[in-house]
């Protein structure tokens, strides 16, 4: 299982991922969920997964070996025209290694399925975010729906619809995605520190920050300490049943 958030604010798009995989309570593993293409100046592309972990790597092994051989695959992730045609080209490969993994008679929800998270921005058109599921077909974020996750995203998810503002600024976005991360750490033990956070600035063209989060991290543990206690406090505060 894992847990991954991709979320739209004015200032840009920002995503979360966790690392943890595992195949049972004795396998238990950490790998990156969360992979990015850059063209400075020109376009930045972020994709996270969920799912068969074999799955993920074989659509992201097979995205990145397509762009060293472009005159035998065209366009690759470097070279389309928009992110709607990104999109489709990450679900047409998520739906060929799906296809060429899944015995006959197997459906793509089935062992080998897997989701992902696709955002990013090519110049002239505005960032834009995707949820790509196991047929390849996605769909895009928008006004109504802001944000999307995959993975196990019960637990974190009131805590998103609840405080989302799409005024936020960065600090308060990250603020936000870690108390909904920190709920779903506590609640499932199949997800699990390190943390990769990555945001985009609208129009920058390029990262503006990717960083891991590990146990240790100061302000993790300060926004975790800080979210408990503040739960207890209104708990405390809230009027007795009446008998």
């Amino acid at each position: 299982m894992t847990y991954c958030v991709g979320l739209k604010i004015d200032r840009g798009l920002v995503f979360m991922s966790d690392t943890r995989t595992n195949a049972g309570i004795d396998s238990i593993s950490t790998f990156r969920k969360m992979q990015v293409w850059e063209k400075p100046g020109e376009r930045v592309v972020v994709l996270m997964s969920a799912g068969n972990l074999a799955t993920t790597q074989a659509v992201v092994s097979l995205l990145d070996e397509r762009m060293k051989a472009v005159k035998d695959r065209t366009p690759t992730l470097l070279a389309t025209p928009s992110m709607f045609q990104t999109a489709r080209l990450v679900g047409d490969t998520v739906k060929e290694v799906i296809a060429s993994s899944t015995p006959a008679g197997e459906r793509a929800d089935s062992y080998f399925n897997a989701s992902f998270i696709l955002g990013g921005q090519i110049r002239g058109s505005e960032p834009r975010l995707f949820m790509i599921y196991p047929e390849g077909n996605f769909i895009e974020s928008t006004d109504d729906t802001p944000f999307f996750q995959v993975g196990e995203t019960k637990y974190g998810k009131p805590i998103i619809v609840r405080a989302y503002d799409r005024a936020m600024s960065f600090a308060e976005t990250v603020k936000l995605l870690m108390v909904s991360f920190d709920s779903t750490l506590k609640s499932n033990l199949s997800v699990g520190l390190p943390l990769d956070l990555l945001f985009y600035e609208k129009d920058a063209y390029r990262v503006a920050l990717n960083k891991r989060i590990g146990h240790d991290d100061p302000y993790y543990r300060t926004v975790s300490d800080g979210w408990s206690n503040a739960l207890k406090l209104a708990f405390k505060s809230l009027p007795d049943f009446p008998e």
